[in-house]
């Protein structure tokens, strides 16, 4: 298939029947720009707003998390409690007046956290192996009681999305968070009913599209998108295989997924544990395709980047390419797509609505091309 232009600008209609009128989606990143109680800010909302304006099928927004001890980075904004209702009310509202659907990444951090991001708790997990990166602490194991309870607070915060107004949720199984910690074979080694061998150490994250899943039945008036973000593998030994993935897509493409989310560095990307060249996202997109809708991101920078992604992918996320430039959609609309920024041009710093925070964060980090002028 030769994928047009013209074919970027038609919508897309997922197994819950809510439709999104382009073939580009935001893929969710950390803001660290939220207020001390968790409450989008408005340089958030601005963020967002300036984003959504350019015309994408939909906004997926950092991840929220379900409960307080799901905190991973400074400056979040949580789903964990009924007062956040509003403040989740403002951000959905905001990319829906700007023409996009809105849906909300929920995650818990487990053991990707730290005693002071949770005022001097000890992050949890599901085991006490600590993860394999500078400074990690060693995360404390879940009892079964506490598993249920963060189940459950996955459809808590579902129930809060649809009550603020947003049109989905992502499910964040992936970048080593939580939900992906109890699939992965280094970060669980469970005996009981939580752990064990590929097919038991599902039994988290399936138990968190249930809850999700019953969450929308119950309080849903209108089509809500339920999606899952998912990283492929794992460089740990032992970690995450392609082949435990692709077992786990086979798993949950019965469980009224709209779509999957592949979260790799690049879309066209081998293996990261192995000498195998294969696209993460091709292999996936050829295994489950057929039966759940797969999302396609990573290094997808210009308007032939994303035309070769779609010719594998019926969707694709931009993310850093939405930063450096806002406008990356009207631009290609309007043809005028070698305009497109392609890099954070840092006198530009006024015109790009970024929040402070992530400002400092994309200009100090190592991995972006910056320009002075």
């Amino acid at each position: 298939m030769t994928i047009t232009t013209q074919y970027i600008f038609e919508p897309f209609t997922f197994t819950s029947g809510v439709t999104v009128k382009n073939r580009i989606l935001m893929a969710p990143m950390t803001t660290s720009s939220s207020d001390a109680n968790g409450d989008v800010t408005d340089e958030e909302l601005l963020y967002y707003k300036r984003r959504a304006e350019s015309g994408l099928g939909a906004v997926i927004t950092a991840c929220a998390h379900v409960e307080p001890l799901g905190i991973g980075f400074p400056g979040p904004f949580g789903a964990d409690s009924d007062e956040r209702v509003e403040s989740l009310r403002r951000l959905a509202t905001t990319i829906q007046e700007a023409g996009s659907k809105a849906i909300l990444q929920l995650y818990h951090a487990g053991r990707m956290s730290n005693e002071k991001l949770l005022n001097g708790e000890q992050p949890v997990s599901a085991s006490a192996v600590p993860a394999l990166r500078p400074n990690a602490e060693t995360p404390r194991e879940m009892s079964h009681e506490e598993i249920e309870r963060t189940v459950k607070a996955f459809g808590e915060a579902t129930r809060r999305a649809i009550q603020a107004g947003f049109d989905g949720v992502e499910i964040h199984g992936a970048n080593t968070y939580l939900v992906q910690q109890f699939f992965s074979p280094h970060s669980n080694t469970r005996t009981d009913q939580w752990g064990g061998d590929v097919y038991k150490r599902m039994a988290f994250p399936l138990a968190v599209i249930e809850s999700i899943q019953e969450a929308v039945a119950e309080h849903a008036d209108k089509p809500f998108v339920v999606g899952y973000r998912i990283s492929p593998e794992e460089r740990e030994e032992p970690g995450i295989t392609m082949d435990d993935t692709l077992k786990f897509l086979t798993a949950i493409a019965d469980q009224g997924i709209d779509y999957v989310h592949v979260s790799v560095g690049r879309f066209f990307g081998g293996s990261i544990r192995e000498e195998d060249n294969r696209s993460r996202v091709e292999i996936i997109q050829q295994h489950i395709g057929k039966r759940v809708p797969v999302i396609g991101v990573g290094g997808l920078q210009t308007l032939s980047d994303v035309k070769e992604a779609l010719e594998v992918t019926p969707l694709v996320s931009l993310g850093h390419a939405l930063i450096m430039d806002p406008d990356w959609l009207s631009k290609v609309q309007k043809s005028r797509d070698e305009e497109i920024h392609q890099a954070i041009y840092l006198s530009k710093k006024e015109q790009l609505d970024i929040p402070e925070n992530l400002w400092n964060m994309v200009t100090n980090a190592p991995g972006w091309f910056r320009v002075e002028e």
